[in-house]
């Protein structure tokens, strides 16, 4: 009977202790058979992103730019719409998932911007409807029209993108997917590569090739960390040997500096490395050229910032051979990577101070008037756009009458007039 009560205790131990708890203590042989077994914490990149120090401003930052691209990309959706100058906001509900929204419905999202979009009562239809601003448009056109005029801006950008890759080329598709961020147009294949054929030539369809190579400009092949190199050897009179491999270092708030930090950061800026615009064997420093590589990326950017995603593109033709997200957290002073939204996104801290450029560019000036008069403002200030669009309610809607395709199912209802 003994030998069948035993059988329902899976060890020793829980036999005993069911027995006669208290004789089995934790100095006991046997309670070591079920003893707990603590992991050491693991130190990753993903480990390191959840545990960094963050920075609020640069974070809502983020959620600015993020709100005005999809407001952007509302606009463009109903550009497209060739029945008319507005969109019924059943048709906008469709768009959600284009857009990338999922916690707001499209409908109250375009409501909160009544600076970008008004919504208004179809006269016949009796259905909600929704067109973009006048200030919209002439912003849009603003910023296509600035981005025109710094073309050789763009063009030096491109170029020092080029003498940056590992033999002078790139993909086009990768500079399409920071069109944006270095500020070129959106047909600048036809407009700037196609325009200067003296500087680039594409070998087929995808790659990009430089022809001129530097054409004589040594500042093409000046990296802009060099530039603050000069500035504090110069003016706060630090040695050669402190500066010569040295970067701007802009811990954030709050940051922790455990034992050791400072030291081993005073020698890991003064170890050498291979600088991004010389070609030489890479032998040693090479995670600290990596650094050098990204850090110029980011400062041929237009707003000092691009997606961590899309360098993942630029890897191959840049000799990027490790971990990308991994050297930008080990960097914290140098690099700031923010997870708000889908995306993640990096920034060069010392660009930014209380999360607004310092060194500002005509392009960065229109994208952030954008942001302040269509965003930010939200619903202050509407009383006047509703007085404006008041004086404006006799207007009636234009159709387009010599419109002979397919309504998409829609009838149109014809007014007849009364007579007599």
């Amino acid at each position: 009977m003994n030998s069948l009560r035993a059988l329902r205790y899976s060890s020793i131990r829980e036999a005993l202790t069911h027995e006669n708890p208290k004789k089995v203590s934790s100095f006991s042989p046997l309670y070591f058979y079920n003893q707990r077994r603590w992991l050491k914490p693991v130190d990753s990149a993903q480990t390191r992103l959840e545990n960094r120090t963050r920075d609020n401003r640069l974070d809502k930052l983020v959620a600015q730019i993020r709100k005005l691209n999809t407001v952007l990309e509302i606009s463009k959706l109903m550009s497209r719409k060739k029945r008319g100058p507005f969109v019924s906001l059943q048709l906008l509900s469709r768009w959600k998932n284009l857009v990338g929204l999922s916690n707001v419905s499209i409908g109250a999202f375009v409501g909160k911007y009544p600076h970008a979009f008004e919504i208004f009562t179809h006269p016949c239809r009796r259905n909600l409807c929704c067109r973009v601003t006048e200030k919209l448009k002439e912003l849009i056109v603003e910023e296509e029209s600035v981005v025109r005029e710094c073309e050789l801006d763009a063009v030096r950008r491109i170029k020092k993108l080029l003498l940056l890759s590992r033999n002078g080329v790139l993909r086009v598709h990768a500079l399409r997917l920071v069109r944006k961020e270095l500020g070129l147009p959106e047909d600048f294949r036809d407009s700037i590569l196609a325009k200067y054929p003296s500087d680039f030539r594409l070998v087929d369809l995808e790659t990009l090739e430089l022809v001129s190579g530097d054409d004589g400009d040594e500042s093409l092949c000046v990296a802009k960390v060099e530039e603050w190199r000069e500035v504090e050897y110069r003016e706060k009179w630090l040695s050669e040997f402190e500066t010569k491999y040295a970067f701007p270092i802009n811990l954030p708030t709050g940051f922790k500096i455990e034992r050791g930090f400072k030291e081993e950061l005073r020698n890991w800026q003064r170890i050498a490395y291979v600088k991004p615009y010389e070609r030489k064997e890479i032998s040693r420093g090479l995670e600290k050229r990596v650094v050098a590589v990204i850090h110029e990326l980011l400062s041929l950017t237009v707003e000092k910032m691009v997606g961590v995603e899309r360098l993942a593109h630029f890897q191959k033709d840049l000799g990027i051979q490790v971990n990308v997200r991994e050297v930008l957290l080990r960097h914290p002073g140098i690099f700031y990577v923010s997870t708000r939204g889908s995306a993640q996104t990096l920034f060069l801290r010392e660009a930014y101070s209380k999360g607004c450029l310092i060194e500002t560019n005509p392009i960065y000036d229109v994208r952030r008037k954008m942001m302040m008069d269509l965003v930010l403002l939200k619903k202050r200030h509407s009383r006047e756009l509703l007085q404006t669009r008041v004086e404006k309610r006799d207007v009636v809607v234009r159709f387009d009458q010599d419109w002979q395709g397919e309504r998409d199912g829609d009838w149109v209802l014809p007014i007849l007039e009364k007579t007599d």
